[in-house]
C-alpha cells in the first residue's frame, strides 16, 4: 500500500524490543573475540550481534574482520555484502 513503509526490528536473542538489549562497552565486546571467551560478538551500527555459531567466524576472524570490535566503519566501506547479511544473527546488546 502506498505510504506504509514497513518497519524492522532486528531479531533479538531473548525476544525483547532492541531497546531494551543491555548496553555493552568496548572492552566487554572486545572479550568476546573467540579467543578470549567462546561468544564470537561483533558490533555494527550501534547493535552487537552474537556470530557465535556461524562457521565463517569460528576462529574469531572473517576474512580480514575481527570479532570483538565494531565494524561499522570497515563494512560500510569495503564490504562485498550489504548490512542485511547480519539478519540471519540474533541481537545480544547495544553498544
Amino acid at each position: 500500500m502506498e505510504g506504509l513503509e514497513e518497519s524492522f526490528e532486528p531479531v533479538t536473542a531473548d525476544g525483547r524490543p532492541v531497546a531494551e538489549q543491555p548496553l555493552y562497552t568496548r572492552s566487554q565486546l572486545a572479550l568476546r573475540n573467540g579467543q578470549d571467551r567462546d561468544e564470537i560478538w561483533v558490533a555494527y551500527r550501534g547493535l552487537i550481534y552474537d556470530v557465535t555459531r556461524s562457521r565463517l567466524w569460528k576462529r574469531g576472524n572473517h576474512y580480514e574482520h575481527w570479532a570483538g570490535q565494531d565494524l561499522t566503519r570497515e563494512l560500510d566501506q569495503d564490504a562485498p555484502h550489504t548490512p542485511n547479511v547480519f539478519d540471519r544473527f540474533p541481537v545480544i546488546g547495544r553498544l
